[in-house]
């Protein structure tokens, strides 16, 4: 019969899912647990021994040897029944109602047992166990030989709804302390985890800024120092001049290189106050008019409209694209002409092209080392900015770097 099956399956010692507050099947009892297990033998015996002694001195129960000692046996078996209502709760309960009909000295271990069922199992095995020690106590009442059976209907059907409540209650709190356990504990792993994706979004922000700000002006020194070495003719006016210009690049390569070491070395929750001002477009210009004077032949074309207001962090955006695409002409591709064009207006957004030919022949001096991280830095901000960026070669063979960006 399959119900039958169902239900006795439940005495097996496979529990289920149990808070990890005590211990279900295959865990090693506690020092905790040996305690509350021997409290509980304890306590049953002693009160089940009180309950039998008051039932031999009423005179409503004609009580024989036979029966104290069918009593007390049925009893022990009960009591020592408890070492095992965690492992096999079903069937510990059953055990305990059945030798209920014989027994008043396991009335006590009878009801632990009920209550651990409810701690360990569903309430389905909980209310069964229970609706069978009613019927027990009226069959015990029977064998005793009391006259008026039913009184005891009343008080065995509250004792074993107490008992059963208890356990349910318990078990309620338990799986509610185990789900505000796991659920602060995985609150925790996810403040983990955003605070180290915050600190690496912060790490990849610091060194993106690092790699725009630094990135240049290194350039811009190799390729000062690049000039001094080859032309060797050179007058001393012009030697003092590029001298100067190296002076001056280093000077600001190193005044950038403070800003983002305070950066770093900043207290949490303290931002630090960068001493140079953010690039804007207004600033491209200037950056052309650098890297013209280092050597390089820099062509520049800008139809902004209004370029006065355009906001800070694009103004921002398209100087970095430009200080990377001229740095990246100065390492990979010396020597040619590089184009550069912005254009754009508010509500219409704002492009910004960097055009050059590849490089031809070999270079008779090393080429500035890279991280070819400067494209992927550029992808990274372009896209923070809900813009587009394209770059590679064209049809024509020029390696173009093109932006466009939301304005």
């Amino acid at each position: 019969m399959p119900w039958l099956r169902r239900w006795w399956a439940l005495t097996a010692p496979s529990a289920l899912p149990e808070p990890s507050d005590y211990p279900g099947a295959g865990q090693p009892r506690t020092a905790r647990d040996w305690t509350v297990d021997a409290g509980a033998f304890v306590i049953a015996l002693a009160l089940g021994t009180l309950i039998l002694r008051v039932t031999i001195d009423n005179t409503a129960y004609r009580m024989t040897s036979g029966h104290v000692a069918i009593d007390v046996a049925c009893g022990t078996l009960s009591c020592v029944a408890l070492w095992w209502r965690r492992r096999w709760p079903f069937g510990v309960a059953l055990a305990c109602v059945l030798l209920g009909a014989f027994t008043t000295l396991g009335t006590v271990a009878g009801l632990l047992a009920l209550s651990s069922l409810a701690v360990h199992r569903h309430v389905r095995p909980a209310l069964l166990a229970a609706a069978l020690y009613v019927p027990a106590a009226v069959v015990c009442s029977i064998w005793l030989g009391r006259t008026n059976t039913w009184s005891v209907i009343l008080p065995s059907a509250a004792l074993a709804a107490a008992a059963t409540a208890w356990g349910m209650f318990i078990r309620a709190r338990r799986q509610l302390l185990s789900t505000l356990r796991d659920r602060a504990e995985r609150a925790e792993a996810d403040q983990l985890v955003r605070a180290e994706s915050a600190r690496l979004a912060e790490r990849t922000r610091i060194a993106r800024e690092m790699h725009d700000v630094l990135a240049h002006r290194v350039s811009l020194i190799a390729l000062h120092a690049g000039a001094l070495e080859v032309a060797r003719d050179l007058p001393p006016a012009q030697v003092r001049e590029s001298a100067a210009l190296l002076r001056e690049t280093a000077h600001e390569a190193l005044e950038e290189l403070r800003n983002v070491i305070g950066v770093l070395r900043a207290e949490p929750g303290h931002e630090h106050e960068s001493m140079a001002p953010q690039p804007t477009l207004a600033d491209i210009p200037r950056l052309v008019e650098e890297t013209r004077r280092a050597g390089a032949k820099v062509d520049l074309e800008m139809q902004v409209d209004d370029a006065a207001s355009a906001p800070g962090p694009l103004g921002r955006d398209a100087y970095r694209i430009v200080q990377e695409a001229l740095t990246n002409v100065g390492k990979h591709a010396r020597g040619t002409h590089a184009r550069v064009r912005v254009a754009g207006a508010p509500n219409r957004g704002l492009h910004v092209s960097v055009r050059n030919p590849t490089a031809l022949g070999a270079h008779t001096r090393p080429a500035v080392p890279g991280s070819r991280a400067g494209l992927l830095g550029l992808q990274e901000r372009v896209t923070l900015a809900n813009g587009v960026l394209v770059h590679g070669p064209d049809a024509s063979g020029d390696f173009v770097v093109e932006a466009e960006l939301p304005w």
